[in-house]
C-alpha cells in the first residue's frame, strides 16, 4: 500500500511538473509567431480572445511582450549596482510577460474586475496589454494598430508620452517593436488559417 502511495505521489509530481513547464517555459523561437503558437496553441486562443475583446491585433500583443520580457514569465528589470559591482534594488516593479508595474496592474484589476489576474500568466498579460492599448487609444487618440506610438505610450506612460521626441532611446525601442510587429503580422498571414482550424488542445 505504501509503495502504491509513493508511486502515485511520484506520478502526480511529474504530472504537475509537466503542466508547469508546458505553460511557463519560453518558446524556442520567440521571433516567429507561427513557431510560438505551434508550441503554445493555448496562447493563440488567449491572444485571439484579447484581439476580439479589446481590438488590439495579435501581432502587436506579441511584439510588446517580445520587447518587454522576450516571453519570460518571471522577467524582472536588472538590479542596479553600487560602484558597478554591488547588487542594489531594481529600478521598477515591472514583472512577468508584460512587465506591468504594480500600480498599473492594480488599476487594470480594479477596472476589469479580473481580481485573480497574475503577471506570470500569459492569458492575463495579453488581456492587460489589450486593456492598456485600448485606454491609450481613448486618452491619446492613438490607433491600436499603431505599434510604434502604442509602444511609446506603453513604455513611457500616458502622462509622459508627450515628451517622447526628446528620448532617443525609447524611439529606438519603439522602432524595433514596429519592425517586429510587422514581421509577426506577415508570419501570421501564413499560419493563422491553420491555427483557426484547431479546436481541441491538451495544453
Amino acid at each position: 500500500m505504501r509503495k502504491r502511495l509513493l508511486n502515485l505521489n511520484n506520478f502526480l509530481t511529474l504530472f504537475f511538473f509537466l503542466i508547469l513547464t508546458s505553460c511557463s517555459s519560453i518558446p524556442k523561437n520567440t521571433a516567429d509567431s507561427c513557431s510560438i503558437f505551434s508550441e503554445r496553441y493555448l496562447w493563440y486562443k488567449h491572444a485571439k480572445s484579447t484581439e476580439k475583446k479589446w481590438g488590439t491585433p495579435i501581432y502587436i500583443q506579441l511584439a510588446i511582450i517580445k520587447m518587454e520580457s522576450d516571453f519570460h514569465w518571471l522577467a524582472k528589470p536588472k538590479r542596479q549596482k553600487i560602484f558597478k559591482v554591488i547588487p542594489y534594488k531594481r529600478p521598477s516593479s515591472s514583472f512577468g510577460y508584460s512587465q506591468a508595474v504594480k500600480g498599473t496592474w492594480k488599476q487594470y484589476k480594479n477596472e476589469t474586475g479580473n481580481k485573480l489576474a497574475r503577471r506570470t500568466r500569459f492569458k492575463d498579460s495579453v488581456d492587460f496589454i489589450g486593456w492598456y492599448t485600448n485606454k491609450t487609444e481613448k486618452i491619446l487618440k492613438i490607433s491600436k494598430s499603431d505599434a510604434f506610438k502604442q509602444y511609446i505610450a506603453y513604455h513611457e506612460g500616458w502622462g509622459n508620452y508627450k515628451n517622447y521626441k526628446k528620448n532617443s532611446k525609447v524611439i529606438g525601442l519603439a522602432k524595433k517593436v514596429k519592425k517586429q510587429s510587422d514581421t509577426y503580422k506577415k508570419q501570421l498571414q501564413k499560419c493563422q488559417k491553420n491555427l483557426n482550424r484547431k479546436k481541441y488542445i491538451i495544453f
